[in-house]
């Protein structure tokens, strides 16, 4: 079945240029796994059979890659032996029209992220902009345990300002919980924050969670290595079905900022030859 709907998609419809030497009418192997944030290798052994127990996030990552509509979806979850998620657990899924959003805003640095703020997709220009998330794997997917461990950010904060980024985030979690009592990969995560964060049982017990995190605009400074500092605005958008987060970063058009942003990411989409 992954042979098959790997053949069938249209490369243009993934964002994939289509050159005149191109032979292969649907997506190659490199393609598929690029867009589902995996190794080729890993999926010719899915396709090949000899791997035969991916994650419900590869899967998810997989549908997503291919386009897949909710009824294959739900074929896909089953061939690989989990259950299709429900409305009682936390959704990472991307409906095809919201990725259609997504991919006419492939030069504005977009991040997604679910209801329990494990990263869901991050395009190249949010990687540019912020550094490579294709390496992270586990808990690093997650802007709870990033922020509360101090793990590598270019976003610049005060001490108070990462202090009410924290306590925000946690409250948002905490709200997620209350959604989801019956999701057990959430439970789990909040146990393994718990574990890896002493802040995190201290900020859970707040009485009155404070507002969900980055709900309205908002200015975000950027210490990009390469071209300095940039002030942007952010915007977060929510997927009122599947409880996503899609995160926005753009600048004022004919600002210095608009400017050092494209430069950013030029850099880091683009690949110079000699």
């Amino acid at each position: 079945m992954l042979r098959r709907w790997r053949d069938r998609a249209a490369p243009e419809s993934v964002g994939v240029p289509v050159g005149r030497r191109r032979r292969a009418s649907g997506l190659r192997r490199e393609e598929v796994a690029a867009l589902a944030g995996i190794s080729a290798d890993y999926l010719t052994r899915l396709e090949q059979g000899r791997a035969t127990a991916p994650s419900a996030q590869v899967v998810e990552a997989l549908a997503r890659a291919l386009r897949l509509s909710d009824t294959e979806r739900g074929l896909l979850f089953q061939l690989a032996g989990h259950a299709a998620p429900g409305l009682d657990v936390v959704s990472s899924r991307i409906t095809p029209s919201v990725q259609r959003l997504l991919d006419r805003l492939s030069y504005t640095p977009v991040v997604v992220y679910d209801a329990s703020w494990m990263l869901v997709l991050a395009n190249a220009a949010y990687d540019a902009l912020m550094g490579a998330t294709t390496t992270w794997e586990g808990l690093e997917r997650n802007a709870v345990w990033r922020n509360l461990t101090g793990a590598a950010n270019r976003v610049v904060h005060s001490a108070s300002e990462q202090a009410e980024h924290e306590a925000r985030l946690v409250a948002d979690l905490r709200l997620t919980a209350s959604r989801y009592p019956a999701d057990r990969s959430l439970r789990r995560l909040i146990g393994e924050l718990g574990a890896a964060c002493p802040r995190f049982g201290a900020l859970w017990d707040f009485e009155v969670p404070p507002a969900p995190p980055d709900a309205t605009s908002k200015h975000k400074v950027v210490e990009h290595p390469a071209v300095g500092r940039i002030t942007l605005d952010c915007d977060t958008l929510f997927v009122a079905l599947d409880d996503l987060r899609i995160m926005i970063y753009t600048a004022e058009p004919g600002t210095e900022d608009a400017d050092r942003l494209a430069l950013a990411i030029v850099l880091g989409t683009q690949t110079l030859v000699d």
